[in-house]
């Protein structure tokens, strides 16, 4: 299954330059791919187009309707006064709401033995546990000692976090969705050693699709199996990790450079040869 399909896809920011200028690829369901460039490559702005934060000028783009994508420094608007603790139990919310029709439905059954109550209940409650209902707090620890989000921290205000400690508790909401598509922009740029341990651990087990861009070569060793690099706002494919991607590349320039060099040998042979028939035409 395809979760994520882009065909010349184009997007500039001016009149002067294509930043991403007819880009083609797909991810299939379960792939781990790091997404390599340099800086201004359009790594971002591909992210952003993902997730429909970001238009773009031409080309399609399919993210797989049923899957979930999550980018970790898109970091939602939540209401003021939100501690750390909230935020994470936004992950959540789904079952929230099946708590509270459970709680409605004992009280109802309270006054009644009302045969469609009851039934409604217990099929409600069985869904609430398949889906983990009653393991909720043990998740939440379970992700905040992984990233090492500790308890001060999830009594504070959300707001009055870093930017990079806002990103840490976005990744923990992320990974307590359950999300299906997870789009992490330099995710070790906000762990430390431990939680970056914890995250690649994490991925490793995680059945959903991950596209990564890192600047950490050994947390991309641990995690991808493809790389897509942004060259002149095209794609390039590399069927391995970021070691494989390092020794390949130095491969494909080199045979570039001995092809480039035979053309620049034939080009001068046929200079030679043209200035030869120069010679005999006026001799």
């Amino acid at each position: 299954m395809i979760d994520i399909s882009v065909n010349r896809l184009v997007k500039s920011f001016d009149l002067e330059k294509k930043i991403l200028d007819g880009i083609t690829f797909q991810i299939d369901t379960g792939e781990r791919v790091g997404l390599l460039g340099k800086n201004g490559a359009g790594k971002t702005t591909l992210f952003r187009i993902l997730t429909g934060e970001l238009d773009y000028d031409e080309g399609q783009v399919m993210v797989a309707p049923d899957r979930r994508v999550g980018l970790i420094s898109q970091i939602p608007v939540y209401p003021a006064g939100y501690t750390v603790e909230d935020v994470l139990a936004t992950a959540f919310e789904p079952l929230r709401k099946m708590e509270e029709e459970l709680a409605r439905l004992t009280r109802e059954m309270a006054s009644g033995t009302d045969p469609a109550l009851m039934s409604r209940y217990d099929k409600l409650t069985a869904a609430y546990e398949t889906a983990g209902g009653y393991e909720i707090d043990t998740r939440i620890n379970k992700v905040c000692n992984g990233l090492s989000i500790p308890q001060a921290m999830r009594e504070q205000l959300f707001d009055s976090l870093s930017g990079g400690e806002k990103t840490r508790v976005n990744l923990g909401r992320l990974i307590l969705e359950d999300t299906d598509i997870l789009l992490l922009d330099e995710p070790t740029n906000h762990l430390d050693l431990k939680a970056t341990e914890w995250l690649e651990e994490y991925l490793d087990k995680f059945k959903g699709t991950v596209l990564a861009v890192s600047h950490d070569r050994w947390f991309l060793d641990r995690v991808v199996d493809r790389v897509i690099e942004i060259q002149e706002g095209k794609a390039e494919f590399y069927s391995g990790n970021y070691s494989f991607y390092v020794v390949e590349k130095e491969r494909r320039y080199q045979e570039k450079l001995k092809q480039y060099e035979k053309e620049q040998a034939k080009i001068q042979q046929l200079e030679k040869a043209a200035e030869q028939l120069r010679i005999w035409a006026y001799s």
